[in-house]
């Protein structure tokens, strides 16, 4: 875009060139603001929020069983190294045959509630924790059944 600019003295010239670079740096400043926005948008950050959500793990679990496979191969490493750790080797390939089938037959919503039910344990017993810390009201007056009430 080309301006045409009727300028007569120096005045003109210097209102002018202070002009465009008013216009200029505001225009620097509307570029650098947009592309920071635009930057964030992209981010690692705003990726994760917006693609990596437990509704999408999900979906993707339905269409690749991603979370079957995973414990199809971790549950009898996890198990032989743990609970069998000393047994002889039919009884390692006997445990790792089982929960490997056991591994493919759990999903995402299966493994989300075995989860929950665990969190549970922990979380219930703080809670009655809690409730035996709690004093209860005790009423030592007279009851409201009775005849001098």
């Amino acid at each position: 875009m080309r301006r045409k600019y009727n300028i007569k003295n120096a005045e003109e010239l210097q209102a002018a060139i202070s002009g465009l670079k008013a216009e200029y740096t505001m225009q620097e400043e509307r570029l650098v603001s947009d592309a920071k926005v635009y930057v964030k948008q992209y981010s690692f950050k705003n990726l994760t929020k917006k693609y990596l959500t437990p509704s999408t793990f999900r979906k993707a679990d339905d269409q690749l069983n991603i979370s079957s496979r995973v414990m199809s191969f971790l549950l009898p490493v996890l198990m032989n190294n743990t609970l069998f750790r000393g047994s002889g080797f039919i009884t390692k390939t006997l445990v790792g045959l089982a929960t490997s089938k056991v591994g493919k037959s759990l999903d995402a919503e299966h493994l989300s509630g075995i989860f929950s039910n665990v969190k549970s344990w922990f979380g219930g017993a703080k809670k009655k924790i809690a409730a035996k810390r709690q004093v209860g009201y005790v009423d030592y007056g007279i009851p409201p059944d009775s005849e001098t009430y």
